[in-house]
């Protein structure tokens, strides 16, 4: 199987369904965050409080360059939301392996991290606001950098992760 690899603004819905896609292909799941806290002994605010979110994208490149040597694996790749702000991790995602991008809404994303302090980039005032603003901003690296995509707000997780794995057969 070739690495399957999920982009999408945070509260897509990434870590879930690349965690069921493990399940049901039998996959090693890598989530780049996770992989990161692990590498680094820190939290992400933690890191994004002592590098800054620039410094945090240079350690989050070097992770998913490391992933790409793996794409041969067939690995179920889950990716922080702002992976695709930097140029050079298209070619990168690419490498890795079939890039699926979980497309929602900002309406749905205010929904399912309403309350979740662990977002750096979400702090402040007017969450919503700052959603709707990132999500425009990116909305065009996202399509560039997929393969396929897929609109999630209505789906459940195991929905999602069916149409990725007919999607990913084509």
């Amino acid at each position: 199987m070739k690495s399957i690899v999920l982009i999408g603004f945070m509260g897509s819905g990434k870590t879930s369904v690349g965690a069921r896609l493990s399940e049901l292909t039998g996959a090693r799941f890598v989530d780049t965050d996770e992989l990161i806290v692990k590498n680094e002994k820190k939290n992400i605010n933690d890191i994004f409080a002592n590098v800054g979110e620039e410094g945090f994208r240079r350690i989050e490149t070097t992770t998913l360059s490391g992933l790409a040597g793996l794409s041969g694996n067939g690995l179920v790749i889950s990716t922080g939301g702002g992976i695709v702000t930097r140029p050079c991790n298209i070619p990168l995602l690419k490498k890795a392996g079939r890039v699926v991008f979980l497309r929602v809404t900002a309406k749905t994303v205010v929904r399912r991290l309403a309350g979740d302090t662990s977002r750096p980039l979400l702090r402040g005032d007017d969450p919503q606001k700052k959603v709707h603003d990132l999500m425009e901003k990116r909305k065009d690296m996202y399509e560039a950098a997929a393969d396929i995509t897929i609109d999630c707000d209505e789906l459940t997780v195991d929905e999602i992760a069916n149409k990725v794995l007919q999607n990913c057969k084509e």
